[in-house]
């Protein structure tokens, strides 16, 4: 039955029951105990308007039964309620009037009955501010696995087409060159989200494992954990790194397909010898494991999981992860690297491998100006990012390209945001906070316009040294990582603009320059270099190669670590050429890995006994 039919029902029978008015006085105390039981919610419905809830007394039993009762019962049921009703509005009157001199309780003495008292609300406030700023950095630090995928961007910015097309040449090649190794198309490749496994690639091993530590502030802690054949690997693996043995390291991963740092050091070889292919995919190997070995609760993209950098087996995923973003980067694939970037700060909040310096290059190369804005708002909660010279610069860039897309927008909704600094007064601050940037950008670039040599000649922009090691080393990454970005016009316009006028305010107040050194000194300790640990070539596009001869020294020929031949004069070219190696019953993997080396010799066609049926023919 419908509400408006109920009260319908009801209504008819009020004007039926009014002479029982008085009988309802006389009957209520007699009563009271046991109409309770016998009160009908649905009669609630025609009592809003009159009466406070406060005063209605059901019974929670009692009102599970009445809505489950028949339609056939509720003429009966309306009668009692209604008497019910009658004398609640009684009752109500009665308490209204008592109410009316009842003294009013402070709000003191409502936290003093409820247990609580005003330095604990406050206490309360502020952990619940804490935990809001806690939750917006998270926020920030939030990774779409979508774009974790590299070949997702690939396809977006070469399209399907083309990456199909090579995707079936990379996987001809890899067969050819694996196909011998009795490890392919036998088990099923389980997808990942850090990478896309091949199909040649090995059964994963389970030879590590991940275990969860404590939650601390909300956040989960875990720790990665090795099991006793990894161990073995990782005893073979230093025999032969002790040796700068390249063979023995391959022969560690023909039987510990994941071992981690085995794979690591050949991705590094593949990078120097220029094979850069091959070294992506290795680092590919090593995120599938790593992604493997996940504990369940460990679920990163929600930015409330860590990994302390302080266990040594953690170290290797943040390595590991730092060259895959790297990789990204050089692949063209900015908005993948950008979450990579996000992905290793949310992982350890102290930023072991210098992500933080990095990660403005990325939103930039990305065109997510907005993010890069409100990550420096929230990430640290006190605004102190703009004091780094990445940031400092980043930002004035940042608002460039925003202040273009809001001109340029025919959308009502649009709007300049006029709360914030314009780009060319951003730009003057990171000018006047860090001038030695200038004379570094201009070399870097390089900016050979006149223009920019009048500029350096100002007092404030001639020196390339702040003289504080740990700003100097950071301005050193920032040139390196971000020169590219300066080789746009509008980003130059905008610099120069900035410079004229910075020198124009400094000369006319001379006291500017010494209140910004302050500033410096006060942000950045002179004493010692912070970010030693950072390496700039890290942060470097430069592929480095090496020679055949320097070669052996990152991983040197078995027969050559005792240096006896390698003595006198030429060393090496004055000894006698060494025997062809033996290939049977040698597997393929090895022998791969092993003929990239320049001092492998496998002999002349003619030479190799190996060939030698074949020529009977």
């Amino acid at each position: 039955m419908s509400g408006r039919l109920l009260k319908k029902v009801l209504q008819e029978h009020e004007e039926s029951k009014q002479q029982i008015h008085h009988e309802e006085e006389e009957e209520d105390e007699d009563e009271e105990s046991g109409a309770r039981s016998s009160i009908n919610p649905f009669d609630l419905l025609n009592e809003d308007d009159d009466e406070d809830p406060e005063e209605i007394e059901t019974d929670d039993e009692t009102i599970v039964e009445k809505k489950n009762e028949d339609a056939d019962h509720l003429s009966k049921n309306v009668v009692v309620s209604k008497n019910k009703s009658k004398k609640k509005k009684k009752k109500k009157n009665k308490e209204t009037a008592s109410n009316v001199a009842k003294p009013e309780i402070s709000l003191d003495e409502t936290l003093e009955a409820l247990g609580l008292s005003a330095d604990k609300v406050q206490e309360t406030k502020a952990n619940a501010d804490s935990s809001k700023k806690a939750s917006s950095s998270r926020y920030v630090l939030e990774i779409d696995p979508k774009y974790l995928n590299l070949e997702n961007e690939l396809r977006r910015v070469y399209g399907s087409k083309a990456m199909r097309s090579f995707e079936s040449g990379s996987q001809g090649g890899g067969s050819s060159r694996l196909g011998r190794g009795g490890r392919r198309g036998a088990h099923h490749i389980t997808k990942t989200v850090l990478i896309s496994p091949k199909e040649n690639w090995s059964r994963w091993d389970r030879s590590f494992s991940m275990e969860f530590l404590e939650t601390k502030d909300g956040n989960n802690y875990f720790r990665y954990t090795h099991s006793d054949s990894y161990e073995q690997a990782q005893r073979a693996f230093q025999a032969a790194q002790a040796i700068h043995d390249l063979n023995g390291v391959a022969s560690v991963l023909i039987h510990h397909p994941y071992h981690i740092e085995s794979l690591i050091t050949m991705a590094d070889y593949f990078k120097f010898v220029g094979e850069h292919d091959m070294a992506a995919d290795a680092i590919g190997k090593c995120l599938y494991g790593l992604e493997r070995a996940w504990h369940p609760m460990f679920t990163p993209f929600q930015g409330n999981c860590r990994l302390d950098f302080n266990h040594d087996t953690n170290k290797l995923f943040f390595k590991t992860l730092f060259t895959h973003m790297r990789n990204m980067d050089r692949r063209g694939c900015h908005r993948s690297a950008l979450e990579v970037c996000k992905f290793l700060l949310s992982l350890d909040t102290s930023d072991p491998v210098g992500a933080l310096f990095c990660v403005d290059y990325f939103a930039l190369r990305a065109e997510e100006y907005a993010w890069l804005e409100q990550f420096s708002e929230e990430y640290r909660n006190d605004n102190s990012l703009w004091l780094f010279p990445n940031f400092s610069y980043s930002l004035a860039i940042a608002r460039v390209f925003l202040e273009k897309m809001e001109s340029s927008s025919s959308s009502e909704a649009t709007h300049i945001d006029t709360s914030k600094s314009s780009s060319l007064d951003l730009m003057k601050q990171a000018l006047k906070l860090h001038p030695t940037v200038l004379r570094k950008l201009v070399d870097k670039v390089p900016l050979k316009d006149q223009v920019w040599t009048k500029i350096l000649k100002h007092s404030y922009f001639r020196s390339g040294e702040s003289k504080i090691m740990s700003l100097d080393h950071l301005i050193n990454i920032y040139v390196e990582r971000n020169y590219l970005i300066w080789r746009l016009p509008d980003v130059q316009k905008l610099l120069r603009s900035a410079a004229d006028l910075v020198i124009e305010s400094l000369e006319q107040d001379g006291t500017e320059a010494e209140s910004w050194l302050c500033v410096r000194k006060e942000a950045f300790s002179a004493e010692n270099n912070q970010y030693s640990h950072l390496s700039t070539h890290d942060f470097s596009d430069s592929m480095p190669t090496l020679p055949p001869d320097n070669l052996q020294n990152f991983v040197a020929n078995p027969r050559m670590v005792g240096g006896d031949q390698m003595g006198e004069g030429g060393g090496e070219q004055q000894a006698p050429p060494p025997p062809p190696r033996d290939l049977a019953n040698r597997h393929a993997l090895a022998v791969l890995m092993e003929s990239i080396l320049p001092w492998a010799h496998y002999g002349n066609e003619g030479d190799d006994p190996l060939n030698q049926p074949d020529n009977n023919g």
